[in-house]
This record gives structure tokens, sequence and C-alpha cells, in this order.
């Protein structure tokens, strides 16, 4: 059986850094939704199940730190990357990402590397917290 190809909900309101980051996640396999403001990520989210959500810091209208907690808030086991062109975030922003990254200065493949550890965590605590079957 071949495994299913995790789910990316990508989220930038600026055009180029998005298509971007779509292909360098198709590229790798992955299975990406894009959304172009805080507002229609959120609707994506609640549309579709999503493995990892990667998240633009400013953006106009619904910051990054809103979508994160609406995210969280919806679903706290989603690992959320948070991109952002400031050097240090908000220790609130911090909370609510499970990693981030400086916008712009990232290589392709340690965002691959990082985008994959989020999901290997958030599988490893999905297998930890499975209730064990009677056999």
């Amino acid at each position: 059986m071949r495994p299913k190809r995790a789910t990316i909900l990508c989220i930038d309101d600026e055009e180029p850094g998005l298509q971007v980051r779509r292909l360098l996640l198709e590229s790798a396999g992955y299975h990406v939704v894009c959304a172009r403001s805080g507002a229609e990520g959120i609707k994506a989210f609640q549309s579709e199940p999503v493995d990892a959500v990667v998240l633009d810091y400013w953006m106009s209208g619904m910051n990054g730190i809103a979508v994160a907690r609406e995210i969280k808030r919806l679903n706290s086991d989603t690992p959320i990357m948070i991109l952002s062109a400031y050097g240090t975030l908000l220790d609130e922003t911090l909370g609510l990402a499970d990693i981030w990254l400086r916008k712009g200065e990232e290589e392709p493949q340690y965002i691959l590397t990082k985008i994959q550890e989020l999901l290997d965590n958030r599988a490893a605590k999905s297998f930890q917290s499975d209730p064990p079957t009677a056999g």
C-alpha cells in the first residue's frame, strides 16, 4: 500500500513567495493547498484535512499570530511553521508556532527538512496518544 501524501497548507499574502513554496513542496511530493490571506487560510484549513501549515507572519488583514491562534484552537495538534522577515518574534508567536524561520534566508532543503520534522513529530505524538487495542 502506498503511503498517503502529506497535505501542507501555505498561507501568504505575497504571491511570489507563495508560489515558490508551492513549487518546492510539490516537487518534494507533498500535496499543497495555497491561501492568499489569513481568512482564506482558515477557511481552507476547515474545509480539508491538513497535516501542517506554513504561515507568513506579517500579512495585511489577519496577521500570522491571529491565524496561528485560530488554527491551534481548531486543532491543537496541527504543526505550524511561521516564516518571518523579522529577526525576532513575540513570545506569544513562539508559543503558537512549532518552528519559525527567517523569511528569505532559508535554503530550500532546510525548509523541506524542517517540514518533515514537523510531520514526524506529529506522527510520533499521535502514535503515543493512541489507546492500545485489545488483541
